[in-house]
């Protein structure tokens, strides 16, 4: 890449690019939504998903053509340094040439230098997305100097508690197959973190132990680039599907069988506001665009690949949770949903696959991990840098890795409240990274190509919702939803 910030990364098929963004979406969201769906009802959760689904795709459709949008921008940058030193090496021979040159109007000029223009063969396309921008480098390039330190503000706490999650879900499914919660007990047996696990050990100290385990075999992935996973990805993406299906058929055969438990309400308002932050956080992935979609070989059909993985998404999603629902009663539906199949032999009574459902969750968790770190790492490293300069070696890849890694790593160890690390991570910094600095970076690469490239100039990446009319309607959206969050938090702390 040039500029030498981030790394492009090896390249990969569309396919891959698939399978990469359907492993970062569906990761603990999938788990926590059907408790979610049974509390809210199923007519409002129908309605709430897919509505969050096709907001989530606007805005995904937006952090790709600002990707463009950006590239675009640092070609022309550097077709206007190279004119400076041609017209510099030429000087001494023709001051008519340098006259001449500055006397040019930027709108006029081809967007990339007669050098790249040759080597192109004649034709240039000014969008393609070849170099990977983070979106801190976008917002730095878009954006005045407040927006830019609200944007890493909201992405650093996101992100960070993403990483915290993750590393406190892992242990936390470890802990729950290793110290025996599978009794088939049907859900009534509840265990405390003092209950013992291994004679003297107690499952927080368990819980500890595998977090250790979980730091040491994934937090050296925080050093590399995300495609080094790339296999791992395709191996955990094909069990994602195993288990999907499983636990769908496996409820539909309890269903059929008139075994069904399950009588969730059509609506109950109660449940709206934790609903709404877990459909949230489970279509989240704009942050990581960049390096999911920039090493992709073949870009010409991007977008009908991430409208192919939302659509699927959505009905894994529906699916799942309305099985699950009508299968279960909502009172022993756990917060991870793989547990009621771990503890229940009348649902089943095969212990490997007990088991393996027991550790789905470390199969999906683990490999969103290292991702949301390489990405974290990217957008400090786009923070601290300065135009020309660059990192010494200690820096680069000892120093960011560890700043990181380690303190998602410390709120893990002290804490595995999900349900508290999900409420603080997705009401605010989640609203900021899915709706508004997406909404913000497409309306300012809009306004800052104008100029430079003009009206007629197409961006291949374009967002199908190109009116400015969307922009302001995900802002407004946003805004509501930060209303509601806040208002939540007041009602239900008055309640108290």
């Amino acid at each position: 890449m040039a500029g030498g910030i981030t790394e492009t990364g090896e390249p990969y098929s569309p396919f891959v690019g698939l399978v990469y963004m359907f492993n970062l979406i569906v990761g603990t969201g999938a788990l926590t939504m059907p408790k979610a769906f049974a509390t809210a009802g199923w007519a409002v959760s129908l309605v709430l998903i897919s509505f969050l689904g096709f907001m989530s795709y606007m805005t995904t459709t937006f952090v790709i053509e600002a990707m463009a949008a950006a590239n675009a921008q640092l070609r022309w940058k550097r077709r206007e340094q190279e004119e400076i030193d041609d017209s510099d090496s030429t000087s001494e021979y023709s001051d008519d040439d340098v006259v001449g040159r500055g006397r040019s109007e930027p709108e006029t000029k081809p967007i990339l230098s007669v050098r790249e223009y040759e080597r192109s063969g004649g034709h240039v396309d000014h969008f393609d997305i070849a170099e990977r921008v983070e979106m801190g480098q976008m917002a730095s390039m878009f954006f005045n100097k407040v927006g830019v330190n609200m944007f890493y503000i909201c992405i650093i706490v996101y992100l960070y508690g993403d990483m915290a999650i993750y590393a406190a879900a892992v242990p936390i499914s470890l802990m729950e197959v290793a110290c025996g919660n599978h009794s088939c007990s049907a859900g009534s047996v509840k265990y405390n973190d003092t209950d013992p696990c291994w004679g003297p050990v107690t499952r927080k100290n368990a819980y500890r132990v595998f977090l250790g385990v979980f730091t040491l075999l994934l937090g050296p992935f925080t050093f590399f680039n995300a495609q080094k996973t790339k296999y791992l990805q395709i191996l955990t993406s094909l069990m994602r599907w195993i288990a999907f299906i499983m636990m769908i058929i496996l409820s539909l055969i309890r269903i059929g069988k008139g075994a069904g438990e399950g009588h969730p309400p059509i609506a109950s308002l109660k449940g709206v506001p934790n609903l709404f932050g877990v459909c949230v956080y489970s279509f989240m992935c704009q942050h990581s665009l960049p390096s999911l979609v920039t090493p992709i070989s073949n870009k010409k059909r991007v977008g009908t690949l991430v409208f192919a993985d939302y659509v699927l998404i959505l009905g894994f999603y529906v699916l799942l949770s309305f099985t699950a629902i009508f299968c279960f009663n909502s009172s022993l539906l756990h917060d991870m949903y793989t547990l009621n199949f771990t503890d229940n032999c009348n649902v089943l009574d095969i212990p490997v696959l007990r088991y393996f459902l027991g550790l789905f969750p470390v199969f999906t968790i683990s490999t969103n991990f290292p991702i949301i770190a390489v990405t974290l790492r990217n957008n400090w490293k786009t923070l601290f840098h300065r135009d020309g300069g660059t990192y010494p070696w200690v820096v680069d890849r000892v120093v960011f890795p560890l700043i990181t890694l380690v303190p998602p790593i410390v709120v893990a160890f002290c804490t595995h409240n999900l349900e508290s690390l999900v409420g603080i991570t997705g009401a605010y910094a989640g609203t900021g990274i899915q709706y508004v600095v997406p909404a913000f970076l497409v309306f300012y690469a809009r306004r800052h190509l104008e100029p430079v490239m003009g009206r007629d100039a197409i961006n291949k990446h374009q967002s199908p919702f190109r009116h400015a009319f969307w922009v302001w309607f995900v802002l407004l959206w946003a805004t509501f939803c930060l209303m509601f969050v806040t208002a939540n938090i007041i009602l239900t702390d008055t309640k108290k």
